[in-house]
């Protein structure tokens, strides 16, 4: 069993989600890609006690993530069972599902079906019995919004989750979600959407009133979460001498990560003269994306995945960094073409 680093909680900021009385830390962890059947265990227990070390006592997860789907949830209830089991009460714990899990109708999307037999199989992975956050993983076109957040708000009074979430969902979208679980007494305590300087949909205002996501996410109450931050490595300076054999490209990952296609030559010259800002702010590229996305109130986290504890903490330490002057946020806004 490990034994904590005592000092754990002396340096990591936590943000409060939206109006709830949930704290998260600044840097959550991500168990997108590494933590599969192609990554050693031994490597993801150092970068999981590694992170809780720091103060990242938020591990986010979902039914599909691996790969193979599963595996993730799998491997990390093997470190918590192992590792940080005495500590359960000290870790905020996420999965999700929405995406494709098993043949049939009833392997994705957002029906009650699909929503209640997947969190019954994620805690049986973890070897628990309640997450913290259960989350809609994407909106289901073909199940009506009221079933859909029917199923999360069961899912919290029966005590399998703490909270409900949801993620991928559209500004418009956002507000139905909200509405509905407000009125059935489970409020929405968050949204992950994807987003970083290389995607910015949720600035985008595309509600019937104007509204962005951000806009949406602040009139409600509900926190934001990040994912992709570093547009999987692309900001960072990963790419910038070439494909490293270890990187999510070089590796050939599946499950969504990206290709060598992702990588072009117009987005090339825009991490080199990006990651020359961050030089001049003492920063890596890295550290200024998570920055740059933390300036925003509304923003109550940022989740990173790592596939080494150096990467991971390079990533802490961008808590660290100065705010950015007026001159600095133009011209990184002029690199983006915004």
């Amino acid at each position: 069993m490990h034994t904590a680093a005592g000092n754990r909680y002396d340096t990591m900021k936590y943000n409060r989600s939206g109006n709830s009385g949930l704290l998260l830390p600044a840097i959550s962890l991500g168990l997108w890609h590494n933590f599969g059947n192609a990554n050693e265990l031994y490597g993801m227990k150092e970068i999981l006690l590694g992170a809780f070390d720091k103060g990242i006592t938020h591990f986010d997860l979902a039914n599909n993530y691996g790969p193979p789907g599963g595996e993730a949830e799998n491997n990390f209830g093997k470190v918590l069972q192992d590792e940080l089991k005495a500590y359960r009460d000290e870790l905020i714990i996420s999965t999700k599902a929405g995406y494709y899990m098993w043949p049939g109708p009833y392997g994705e999307w957002g029906s009650k079906k699909y929503l209640v037999a997947s969190i019954d199989q994620s805690l049986k992975r973890m070897g628990l019995p309640y997450v913290d956050i259960f989350y809609s993983h994407r909106p289901d076109p073909g199940t009506p919004m009221e079933e859909t957040m029917a199923a999360l708000d069961s899912i919290v009074r029966s005590g399998k989750a703490l909270y409900a979430g949801i993620s991928n969902y559209s500004a418009t979208q956002t507000k139905e979600a909200a509405a509905i679980l407000k009125k059935l007494g489970t409020p929405c305590v968050i949204h992950q959407p994807k987003y970083s300087m290389f995607e910015r949909w949720v600035e985008d205002k595309t509600t019937a009133d104007s509204q962005s996501l951000l806009d949406v996410a602040g009139d409600e109450g509900i926190g934001c979460i990040a994912f992709s931050p570093l547009a999987q490595g692309r900001l960072s300076d990963k790419y910038l001498n070439g494909v490293p054999a270890d990187s999510r490209v070089g590796r050939n990952l599946a499950n969504g990560a990206i290709q060598l296609s992702d990588i072009t030559e117009a987005m090339l010259e825009k991490i080199k003269q990006l990651n020359n800002i961050a030089l001049q702010r003492n920063q890596t590229l890295a550290q200024m994306a998570i920055a740059w996305l933390l300036k925003d109130k509304r923003v109550t986290s940022v989740l990173v995945g790592a596939s080494s504890l150096p990467q991971l903490h390079n990533s802490i330490d961008s808590l660290n960094a100065a705010p950015f002057s007026t001159e600095e946020l133009q011209r990184i806004n002029n690199i983006l073409g915004s």
